[in-house]
């Protein structure tokens, strides 16, 4: 007989989500709630919404007797989808889904200190998005940008180092432009900089995905000399053509994402870029597509999140012309290909240097870089130092450790 949590989260999709289903699982928890299942959906990709629907739908089947709840950006973006689906007894509002009193708990809940199954901290910094790229349908899911205070930041951070951990990563659905709607409107860098000297004990900060048009001076001064600051950017680049990024409606060109690239790694020089890549986005041509492909070598990318383009209803780049399904997603291969070739290459460049990695469970963990290491079994949570030995083609082997 199969034993369940007495309540279990499903989440799809970003980090952002994550922290906030483990909110809505510590809320219902300490509400008493019994059986109850929550699907945190995820919009970016037509594929993500048709995989939540599935899975609440699977879920019905294996536990009839279960309380299913669904809430995220889908919700919102496909509304009438959901409300049509029987298996669901309630659907929450994306906008709420964090409100403890929602899931029967106290108003003003603390934050919880850390995820469950998790061996770093986030710290949802900042939600929503006023930009309005052609293809995204996420604003239309989390609403404009809001920014959670720096008190309210330092405190949760505090938090989670309190309780053990060593690394935090500060998240949110456009990162860079926190601080835009807050007083004195601070940046990024000032908030990273603010963690670092106000809370000595963290050992290592980590940011989630930026956008290279904000990433303001104070940031990169940041990265130059806060060794705690680890040296990983995830871009959201999206592609590599001029024309392509005007269409996406994106807010920097081809030299722009180049030259930040190069800024950043002479503020840091062990930096490592990752990214994501659209491909087969509308009216691309396969000379568009080759500025894409060779922006992993331009920019130095090493981790490349490559995925065909998807339309989604209401955004204008669904009534482009498109590209063919089939097409996109060959595209979407060589851009994964090219981006596998990369990192094989980071792999050999790493044997021999002593890196410190952050244990995760199961042998594993993460380097300052974030490229994934084998490591011999270690307390989950705790810093690792060792030499690379080699890698297996997917992470690095820690020769030894101390």
């Amino acid at each position: 007989m199969t034993v369940h949590a007495p309540v279990e989260v499903l989440t799809f999709g970003c980090r952002l989500n994550l922290v906030e289903s483990e909110a809505m699982r510590r809320a219902a928890l300490v509400a008493g709630q019994r059986d109850l299942v929550i699907v945190n959906t995820c919009a970016v990709t037509a594929e993500a919404t048709r995989q939540a629907r599935q899975a609440i739908r699977r879920i019905a089947r294996e536990r009839p007797q279960a309380r299913i709840v669904a809430t995220g950006c889908a919700v919102e973006t496909d509304s009438t989808a959901f409300a049509e689906m029987r298996e669901l007894a309630e659907i929450v509002p994306n906008a709420q889904k964090t409100a403890s009193a929602i899931w029967g708990a106290p108003a003003g809940l603390e934050p919880s200190a850390g995820i469950e199954g998790h061996t770093r901290g986030f710290v949802a910094i900042q939600n929503g998005c006023n930009h309005r790229c052609t293809f995204c349908i996420i604003p239309f899911g989390r609403g404009a940008s809001r920014s959670v205070s720096p008190a309210d930041v330092l405190r949760e951070v505090a938090a989670l180092v309190a309780s053990g951990h060593r690394e935090v990563v500060l998240t949110g659905v456009d990162l860079t432009s926190w601080g835009a709607d807050l007083p004195d409107r601070p940046r990024l860098g000032d908030l990273v900089t603010r963690i670092l000297a106000e809370v000595p004990g963290l050992a290592r900060l980590r940011l989630s995905s930026l956008d290279v048009a904000e990433i303001d001076p104070p940031l990169l001064d940041a990265i130059a000399r806060e060794k705690r600051l680890m040296p990983h950017l995830h871009l959201s680049l999206q592609a590599g053509n001029d024309l392509t990024l005007k269409r996406m409606k994106r807010r920097h060109s081809r030299v722009d994402a180049i030259r930040v690239c190069r800024e950043l790694r002479q503020a840091r020089s062990e930096i490592v870029f990752g990214a994501d890549l659209i491909a087969g986005f509308p009216t691309e041509t396969e000379v568009m597509f080759e500025d894409t492909l060779s922006l992993i070598g331009d920019c130095g990318l090493t981790h490349v999140h490559a995925f065909p383009y998807s339309p989604r209803p209401a955004t204008p780049a669904a009534r482009m012309p498109q590209v063919t399904p089939a097409v996109a997603k060959a595209r979407a291969a060589r851009l994964r290909q090219a981006g596998a070739a990369a990192f094989a290459r980071h792999l050999d460049a790493q044997i021999g240097r002593r890196i410190t990695v952050l244990a995760e469970r199961g042998g594993k963990g993460r380097a300052e870089d974030f490229t994934p290491v084998l490591l011999p079994e270690s307390e989950p949570g705790t810093l690792v130092a060792g030499e690379v030995g080699g890698h297996d083609g997917a992470a690095l082997m820690l020769l030894r450790s101390s």
